[in-house]
């Protein structure tokens, strides 16, 4: 590890089997980055701070050729890359292998010209399952853009500040369970129900007692723990399970974009049961079916509509 201006920096690559499709997963990051914790653009890449036991730091991802990403990690955290380097690497879905992927979606009529034309899709992941089932709280039933500004305003309320490391225009994180519990929200823009299932999973997360995080039970373990806790419905444990588990099989079948795109491209399927069958013949790749078709959206509009 070196010393640059001060600051503790260390490097790392991150391999990955091509292709991977960048501009398109820092345009879904960029989309949801929450203010003054993260950053993204296909220019600078991807910034993020944290905190790892007590330790600030940061880290930027960008682009070293068609097989490695170079993750950069700057401040006291940096020491300690190894440890929360998976976590890190888990954002991009370097794991995944598009030929399989797209040799299964790509028989299908409908999603075999999206594979064609971005094979190198990926899922993008999150920095922490807490941190996604909060944004996918704050995000139901309103847009995109309004959830990621309600996300800015609960780093207001409730994060915790950071030190300039390197890229000094980010200066928070986001909030610990126990700290979102015990928040003020009120006059956030979130209806009060919505404010109540979010403090109440953010007090449960502050036990411990909720197999939130990757690998921390089994899949269907984690599902139904996640789908008793109150405002919690299928969109977003399905949501949670694509980004933050790791499940490629999740499907958010009740997501308003996905709907609109099935029943225009099949009209003549009216019932839920019927939208349901048509997304059995994309098993096991359902969530990179998933990000087909918003990306499709998002490509038609020029910006980061969908999930």
């Amino acid at each position: 590890m070196k010393t640059v201006a001060g600051i503790a920096q260390q490097t790392c690559e991150l391999p990955f089997t091509p292709p991977l499709d960048w501009p398109r997963l820092i345009r879904f990051l960029q989309g949801r980055a929450t203010a003054g914790v993260e950053h993204a653009s296909v220019e600078d890449g991807y910034w993020r701070n944290l905190l790892w036991q007590g330790l600030p730091g940061q880290f930027q991802v960008t682009p070293l050729d068609h097989r490695r990403l170079l993750l950069r990690a700057y401040g006291p955290a940096a020491a300690h890359l190894g440890d929360w380097l998976p976590q890190a690497a888990a954002l991009f879905d370097l794991h995944a292998d598009p030929a399989p992927i797209n040799a299964h979606l790509g028989q299908d009529p409908w999603l075999g010209p999206l594979t064609r034309l971005a094979p190198g899709l990926r899922v993008a992941g999150a920095w922490s399952a807490f941190e996604l089932v909060v944004r996918a709280i704050v995000g139901q039933q309103v847009s995109v853009k309004a959830a990621t500004t309600l996300m800015g305003r609960l780093v207001e309320r409730a994060g915790g500040e950071m030190p300039a490391l390197a890229n000094p225009a980010l200066r928070a994180v986001c909030p610990e369970p126990a700290a979102l519990a015990g928040a003020n929200l009120e006059r956030i823009g979130m209806p009060g129900r919505r404010v109540q299932a979010l403090q109440g999973l953010a007090a449960q997360a502050a036990l411990g007692v909720l197999p939130l995080e990757r690998g921390a039970a089994p899949l269907p373990v984690q599902r139904a723990a996640l789908l008793a806790l109150p405002g919690i419905g299928p969109w977003t444990v399905e949501y949670v399970a694509m980004r933050a588990w790791g499940d490629a099989d999740a499907w958010p079948g009740t997501d308003l974009v996905l709907l609109q795109q099935i029943q225009r491209q099949h009209p003549e399927l009216l019932k839920p049961a019927q939208w349901r069958a048509r997304s059995e013949a994309w098993r096991p790749w359902r969530a990179y079916a998933a990000l087909h078709l918003w990306n499709a959206v998002a490509d038609a509009a020029g910006g980061a509509r969908g999930g």
